[in-house]
């Protein structure tokens, strides 16, 4: 039984990327595997104990055969007849109860092994910094979390079993073969080489080719994913591009295609060498057998036993030959997994952190430097999609950043564009960690207080607020899980966006869409307001939240910034300055350094940058001259 199913997993075996076969695994991987399998190994010594049960089985119903043929039919023994056939059904029966607690066994510890890789991935991921996400393609970061960790799974039930079941088989059949007749077993192993050779050959062609279909089929992937989803679909339906679009896919589609043409071909000659020689392993059996049961040196049981024995060696045998592949490729997998589950988080919470209590308000950042990781520091080569080329010189974006936000405060961060605004911001809620310098939060360093209490005490809205594909209430219900109804509406109600979602059709259950898309881009910043009211944090943290939006959105979305930083301290990134008039204190960077500070009358005095910019800016937005400025300016 267990040599059979050998049979059938070969050709997949086969399938295998030989070019693992020349990796190192070293020591150490081979040990956090073993480690890693702990928790199961009760079950795992359960499951072979069956295995090995089942493989030294596998003679039971060829010898069997002998005796019911040689003892029985020949004999004109009826009542044995009877004895082994009943036998024979009660062995059947044996094996199928071991088959289903063995799959059962298989199942239980695959699939622990699945949660637990898979848990520990994605805790792990979660906990990596910003900077790890902004290089890392999600596709093949979503493959570890699939097929490599089903991949490293394998090794502990079909690697392993089929390992063991495979070498216990082919010693317990060739001793039996051996006992029956040595003559005819040699006779048989001599062709089996033939085998071995057809099989390496196959592996050697298959590998290239099975590389190459898995690379169209990942790019095809690829394609379709980013064509899919609603940026890319409205991208392509605004350029008009279908035709051409048609004509890349029908390549790529057509390369698999080819490629899925020869390894079929392929397949279709090695099974054909997979019955031949065993069919002339048969042919020799009955021929020399035959011989020897006529001289009277065989048995005519022993003959029909040889043959069934010989089918059953022919599966172990050949998965024994690919063992190496097997063995190696599952280690890869771990390997891989363990990849990035090595990679450290750029931001750790220390020892013993400090809990910020929930009130804290108070920021200020000091002397505060900043320069972007490279990529060796936050991600892995093998988890970007194209050539790793740094896409940021490595020059210092902030330099010596110091300013004091009390509690309550509005400061507004504003500049040129890569003037480091939203840095500084990233540095606040600690998405990075500061070069040099500090931040603190009430007097705290972040960097000596829990993520969990600053991410409470923070709350940030980005000029593009992400939503998930959910419902109202459960895009909302993410910032406080326990929130109730009415204070949901009450959120809904402070964010100006409280009459529409009742209008909807579905209410709190309407669903947003992908992103978010099925809501207009005002509707998107305003739920994302309820969001962060719901949260109801100290410090709020504004990216040019209104920077894209059309002039009635925009007053909506003022309406309800305007609630939501009411009592709170804020920092606030502002393209259009109107919105920012009134802020305590309004910090000018250029360059990753403050310029200018002051109020907004203060710094239209002081001239300067500010002051170019407010120039610019009143000019695009009224249409007035540059000397009727001048005039406003005089009468402020």
């Amino acid at each position: 039984m267990s040599g059979m199913y050998g049979a059938g997993t070969a050709w997949r075996n086969l399938r295998a990327d030989r070019s693992v076969v020349d990796n190192r695994i070293e020591a150490r991987t081979v040990r956090r595997v073993v480690g890693f399998a702990r928790p199961h190994r009760g079950l795992i010594a359960v499951f072979l104990l069956l295995t090995v049960i089942d493989a030294s089985t596998v003679v039971v119903t060829p010898l069997l055969v002998q005796r019911v043929v040689d003892d029985g039919i020949l004999a004109g023994n009826s009542g044995l007849v009877t004895t082994l056939a009943l036998a024979m059904a009660g062995f059947a029966l044996f094996s199928a109860v071991l088959s289903v607690l063995s799959g059962w066994l298989s199942s239980r510890i695959g699939e622990g092994l699945i949660f637990d890789l898979r848990t520990r991935v994605f805790a792990h991921v979660q906990r990596q910094s910003l900077a790890f996400f902004t290089r890392t393609q999600t596709g093949a970061l979503v493959s570890r979390l699939n097929n490599d960790v089903i991949g490293a799974q394998r090794a502990f039930t079909s690697t392993l079993s089929s390992t063991v079941s495979n070498s216990i088989a082919v010693v317990v059949v060739g001793i039996t073969m051996l006992a029956l007749s040595w003559q005819v077993t040699l006779l048989c192993l001599a062709m089996f080489p033939l085998l071995f050779l057809v099989s390496r050959f196959v592996s050697g062609r298959l590998a290239g080719l099975t590389r190459q279909q898995m690379d169209g089929n990942a790019d095809l992937g690829t394609v379709m994913t980013e064509r899919f989803n609603v940026g890319g679909a409205m991208l392509l339906k605004l350029f008009g591009r279908r035709r051409e679009e048609d004509e890349l896919f029908a390549v790529k589609a057509a390369r698999v295609r080819d490629l899925g043409i020869r390894i079929s071909l392929i397949t279709r000659l090695f099974g054909a060498s997979m019955m031949a020689v065993p069919a002339l392993a048969a042919a020799l059996v009955y021929g020399v057998g035959g011989h020897l049961a006529i001289s009277g040196t065989l048995t005519v049981g022993t003959l029909l036993a040889l043959a069934t024995l010989l089918l059953r060696l022919l599966g172990p045998l050949q998965g024994l030959s690919n063992v190496r592949i097997d063995v190696m490729t599952a280690l890869v997998s771990f390997e891989r997994v363990f990849e990035v589950l090595d990679l450290p988080s750029l931001i750790q919470e220390r020892h013993g952190a400090t809990r910020l209590p929930a009130t804290a308000s108070r920021l200020e950042l000091e002397h505060v430097d900043f320069t972007y990781p490279r990529a060796d520091d936050v991600s892995l080569a093998s988890l970007e999609g194209i050539a790793r080329v740094e896409s940021r010189e490595h020059t210092q974006v902030l330099h010596d950043v110091t300013f004091v936000a009390d509690s309550g405060q509005m400061v507004a961060l504003v500049g040129p564009s890569g003037a480091g605004k939203t840095t500084v911001t990233h540095l606040v809620a600690r998405l990075y960690d500061p070069t040099a310098g500090t931040v603190r939060v009430d007097g705290h360093d972040v960097r000596d207080v829990s993520l969990q209490s600053l991410e409470d005490v923070v709350g940030y809205v980005t000029q593009d607020a992400h939503m998930f594909h959910d419902t109202i209430r459960g895009n909302l219900l993410y910032a406080r899980p326990g929130a109730t109804d009415d204070e949901v509406w009450a959120a809904l109600e402070a964010a100006q966006i409280a009459g529409l979602v009742r209008a909807l059709p579905d209410g709190l259950g309407t669903v947003v869409g992908d992103r978010g898309y099925r809501l207009s881009g005002g509707e998107r910043q305003r739920l994302a307001i309820a969001r962060l009211l719901l949260k109801s944090p100290s410090i709020v943290i504004l990216d040019e939240a209104t920077a894209h939006l059309d002039s009635e959105s925009e007053a909506s979305v003022q309406r309800a910034l305007d609630a939501a930083l009411a009592g709170r301290t804020s920092l606030v990134i502002a393209h259009r300055l109107s919105t920012v008039r009134n802020a305590d204190l309004i910090l000018v960077l250029e360059d990753g350094r403050i310029v200018q500070s002051g109020t907004h009358l203060e710094l239209l005095a002081q001239g300067g940058l500010y002051a170019d910019l407010y120039r610019t800016q009143f000019v695009e937005d009224d249409g007035a001259p540059p000397d009727a400025v001048e005039a406003v300016w005089g009468t402020v």
